[in-house]
């Protein structure tokens, strides 16, 4: 198999737009990690999530490792981070191969894709070849299989594995095959989430989420628009492995919308019988569509050891609803949380604001909404209209206002105004710290940037005091300090280099995530 005599350094960059960077392991990551060390291949994990002097990590790296193969992942937000650590590698290693993957690049291939077919050069070309132009390779969709023909010889420019009938892009069964994350690579211990007080990590069950709405990254992406599944004997058997391997019994299912998943119930039912098996209780979190959501549903769930669902109702208007492409009514959105309380599920309403045609008025109707249906916790966030949403992909710019570009909807005509922001600098991000941390590069044809982010932050306010929800802010964020040194004295939680044969030794259970929220 190509490159297999080689050294693979995977980088994880930091998220500095969070509160707390070591809640969820990055997963994505972790896979290509574990294919790599199946093959044979050495490969180390910098792990840079909480790290504030990141780039005298990379250097320090660098300057004591002779690895020349980098391969670093990405969302819109840790752009500038990855570029960051790209020109760190260039300017101590000038002869290292930096491979960029994971959602935004595979968001801006997406969008160019479209360009290129309807015959235009728009903002996701600029960007693409801004990419080029600073990584050696850029791996677009599923990095699994694409990961050995980027660090071949004769790599190209662009590995596109988000094509559906390429054998790169994972089916059903691939994704089923393929080995556990390798989250020995990276420090277990210094992520902390719970659920219901239990000690929980994350996991992926599925890929995709086949519905359109506005602002949603991936909707012109099969690798983030088309559902995959892997078999529930594999999901569970993962459980089980963490269960075994880290003592959890806590697990975030960080799929979006568990319910659009045709075995779901099956896969309910085999969590509930390892339990028993096991002699122990597990408890769960995760995503569904509301109105997709029943009885049936949520009575499974709740004996699997659900007790928390999140759901994206985003709006309590029933203009923005449409106008979002939600396809999910406020009636419907109402009778999911009714659903969820006769059978004893908390639920977090997942809501946003800055759609097109927001005006007061809609932001009133989310605020009632909220006070009359009560859920257990909620967060209500700004839009942002990265690369390979809707509200992105189809933006012209305005005639009017410069350095700003338009979305209508055409069935109303409202419409939404986005400022131009390099991604490659700025860490625009939709979720800020409540205590005035917020900031909106959107407008409306009714509603300021400003005054976005000040009803935002008065219906936080009021709704929080009213049904007594406590805001979710904890301690300051953990940042961890890289003293200079020799590889052998990087800290543990940082870098982690795999031992191919104790690993293969160990892993006895089955062989077996564009995103787009931030939860906690």
């Amino acid at each position: 198999m190509a490159g297999v005599n080689k050294s693979v350094c995977l980088v994880i960059p930091p998220s500095t737009f969070l509160l707390d960077e070591r809640v969820f392991m990055t997963l994505g990551i972790l896979k290509v990690a574990a294919v790599l060390e199946v093959a044979g291949i050495d490969v180390s994990v910098l792990d840079l999530s909480g790290i504030s002097n990141y780039e005298d990590l990379i250097r320090d790296y660098c300057a004591n490792s002779g690895t020349v193969y980098f391969g670093v992942t990405a969302t819109t937000p840790q752009l500038p981070a990855a570029s960051n650590i790209m020109k760190v590698i260039r300017s101590e290693k000038p002869n290292a191969r930096v491979i960029l993957g994971g959602p935004h690049v595979t968001l801006v291939n997406a969008a160019f894709k479209r360009e290129l077919k309807l015959g235009y050069t728009g903002r996701a070309s600029k960007a693409l070849t801004q990419l080029e132009r600073s990584f050696d390779t850029l791996v677009a969709g599923d990095g699994e299989e694409a990961i050995f023909i980027a660090i071949a010889e004769d790599a190209p420019k662009v590995i596109d594995a988000d094509i559906p009938s390429s054998n790169l892009f994972l089916s059903n069964a691939k994704l089923t095959e393929l080995p556990l994350p390798a989250r020995h690579l990276v420090d277990v211990d210094s992520y902390h989430y719970s659920i219901d007080g239990v000690r929980a990590l994350s996991m992926i069950a599925q890929l995709g989420c086949p519905f359109a709405c506005g602002f949603c990254g991936g909707r012109e992406s099969p690798f983030l628009r088309r559902v995959r599944t892997r078999s529930s004997e594999s999901v569970v058997a993962e459980m089980i492995h963490l269960y075994k391997s880290y003592g959890t019994r806590g697990f975030m299912m960080y799929d979006d919308e568990l319910n659009v998943n045709q075995q779901m119930l099956d896969l309910m039912h085999l969590i509930h019988q390892a339990q028993d098996q096991l002699a122990t209780d597990f408890r769960l979190r995760g995503f569904i569509k509301s109105q997709l959501f029943n009885d049936v549903q949520a009575e499974a769930m709740f004996q699997a050891g659900f007790r928390w669902i999140l759901v994206g109702f985003e709006s309590g208007s029933p203009r923005i609803l449409d106008n979002i492409n939600k396809r999910a009514t406020r009636d419907e959105n109402t009778r999911c949380l009714e659903i969820a309380r006769r059978h004893n599920l908390k639920v977090k309403a997942l809501m946003s604001i800055g759609h097109p045609g927001e005006s007061a008025e809609t932001v009133e109707q989310t605020r009632s909404w909220l006070l009359e249906t009560a859920p257990d916790d909620f967060d209500l966030t700004i839009i942002t209209t990265y690369p390979g949403t809707p509200y992105y992909d189809y933006a012209v710019p305005s005639a009017s206002i410069p350095e700003t570009w338009v979305y209508k909807f055409d069935k109303t005509g409202d419409r939404l105004f986005q400022e131009e922001i390099d991604y490659a600098q700025v860490a625009d991000y939709y979720k800020g710290d409540p205590n005035g941390g917020y900031h909106s590069f959107v407008h409306t044809d009714y509603l300021t940037s400003e005054e976005l982010v000040q009803l935002r932050d008065d219906v936080e306010k009021q709704v929080r005091q009213k049904l007594g929800i406590p805001y979710n802010v904890s301690a300051p964020a953990i940042r961890y300090e890289h003293s200079m040194g020799q590889i052998g004295t990087f800290p543990q939680n940082i870098l982690r280099r795999a031992n191919i044969s104790a690993r293969n030794a160990k892993q006895e259970e089955p062989s077996r995530f564009a995103v787009h929220r931030t939860v906690s």
